[in-house]
């Protein structure tokens, strides 16, 4: 396989991501977190600095809206539900796991 084919396969790739998490609402940030690690904005990071790496500029909203498919802000008063505390104790021990304890 050539490199832009790769580049290819792997771009097809988010987007199915992207897409399977834009139309699955009623999985929480939170869950993903919990669960995978990441989040839809771990995703929204990661294009911001794959974009820098490549010398584009793209603020993180404008990342966040391409991968919510909407503004953040809308996305959150339409499909955010508060954490409640099994999620919130899940998260807080994978982070001091992650961090050492810390």
């Amino acid at each position: 396989m050539d490199d832009l084919a790769q580049t290819e396969i792997e771009a097809a790739v988010f987007r199915h991501l992207r897409d399977f998490l834009r139309e699955h609402t009623e999985v929480q940030n939170i869950d993903l977190m919990n669960l995978a690690g990441f989040c839809r904005n771990c995703l929204s990071k990661w294009y911001v600095a794959a974009a820098a790496e490549r010398g584009i500029a793209v603020e993180y909203e404008q990342a966040r809206e391409i991968v919510y498919g909407m503004p953040y802000s809308q996305w959150k008063s339409k499909y955010q539900r508060e954490a409640n505390s099994e999620q919130q104790a899940a998260f807080a021990a994978r982070e001091g796991a992650e961090h050492g304890g810390r």
